[in-house]
């Protein structure tokens, strides 16, 4: 049996606490959204651009105070900036055409795209298991876009489909970005991949808005309406960028997969609560069949390891309790070991004798049997 209190230790409880503010702030970055959405404010780039800003200049200044070199090509982290800025752009873009609550599920379709890349470039292997929650982590996304093209509230946005679309290329994105970060961050510095993410994000960031959004920042009225929601969805990333690491580092990538998997019912819940909408049917059962999938992708090495490992540690101490407890047989063990030895000795004595009178007059062979 596994230990409890080996379980619910402080390490853990700090985990599913950050976990849960981490799940808490991609929420936070989701109502942002959909609040400026809402507002008829399409600025997809700029949301992103502060937080990219605050990125560079927190772990910059920091990477300059270290003054360290690089440990990898700074062009590298140019393209790794491209697709970031991209990814979120994708992302943010969907609010004005689907629902809070579909971003938020769709989403997930990073998983199999981590595993896809993952597979082919970083050679990882994955057992059957891993795959099948990938199978029902996919059905529930297929749940997702049927409940948006076939329900009759079409409350969700003015366009689902193509909302949809939009999340999953995105999220195609944010898969490549993770498998890179993983690449930069086992060969790489995490401070190194902050700043210059932050850098040319932000770089990238500024030469997007100067081309698609420099009409709809001008046409913006910057109320506190309008602005709250930028900040808030700003200092939301820049606090999720920071942290993350932080998680992996303390639990791994499984724990923060499950904390992330909430995010999904904190966006029902804002939908319910926060824009008295209706949620079809199917948006439960494909969360039912995201969290299935995500908690078998997520779960099972460690425990079944660690049951291996008590289970072979109490065996052993059973079997030497057992010979305390009973000195008989303890007794009868040894005088059977010892009776084997002699049986043994004689067997081979036997045999060095008839070697020795099979000689024929030869040389004497000597052999152990």
């Amino acid at each position: 049996m596994v230990n409890a209190k080996g379980i619910w230790t402080k390490k853990t409880l700090l985990s599913l606490l950050l976990g849960q503010f981490l799940s808490l702030l991609i929420t936070a970055t989701g109502f942002s959204s959909s609040e400026l959405a809402r507002k008829g404010i399409n600025a997809p780039t700029s949301q992103s651009f502060l937080n990219y800003v605050l990125l560079a200049l927190f772990y910059g200044g920091f990477m300059i105070y270290r003054q360290k070199p690089l440990k990898a090509k700074w062009y590298y982290y140019v393209l790794l900036g491209i697709v970031d800025v991209e990814a979120n752009f994708l992302v943010v873009k969907a609010y004005q055409y689907t629902s809070l609550t579909s971003v938020m599920l769709l989403d997930c379709w990073t998983i199999p795209c981590v595993l896809l890349f993952t597979w082919v470039f970083l050679k990882t292997k994955y057992i059957p298991r891993k795959l099948v929650a990938v199978a029902i982590c996919i059905a529930g996304l297929v749940l997702v876009i049927f409940s948006d093209v076939h329900a009759a509230d079409r409350s969700s946005g003015s366009n689902p489909l193509k909302g949809d679309i939009l999340v999953i290329a995105g999220a195609t994105l944010y898969a490549v970005t993770n498998v890179s970060e993983e690449f930069f961050v086992k060969s790489a510095d995490r401070v190194e991949l902050m700043a210059f993410l932050g850098l040319f994000g932000a770089i990238v960031s500024a030469c997007q808005i100067s081309i698609l959004e420099r009409n709809e920042l001008k046409s913006i009225h910057w109320s506190a309406g309008a602005t709250l929601p930028f900040v808030g969805f700003a200092l939301a990333m820049f606090l999720f960028y920071s942290f993350v690491p932080v998680l992996l580092k303390m639990s791994g990538a499984t724990m923060l997969n499950l904390a992330l998997l909430t995010s999904d019912m904190w966006a029902v819940l804002i939908r319910i609560f926060a824009y008295h909408e209706k949620v079809d049917w199917m948006y439960y059962v494909a969360f039912a069949a995201v969290a299935v999938g995500l908690l078998v992708y997520s779960g099972g090495d460690k425990v079944d390891q660690n049951l291996a490992d008590e289970d072979t540690a109490q065996s052993k101490r059973f079997d030497e309790e057992a010979g305390l407890d009973h000195p008989a047989q303890k007794d009868a063990c040894e005088n059977f070991k010892t009776e084997d030895s002699r049986q043994n000795f004689a067997s081979t004595s036997i045999t060095e004798v008839n070697v020795t009178r099979t000689g024929g007059g030869k040389e004497t062979e000597w052999r152990k049997s």
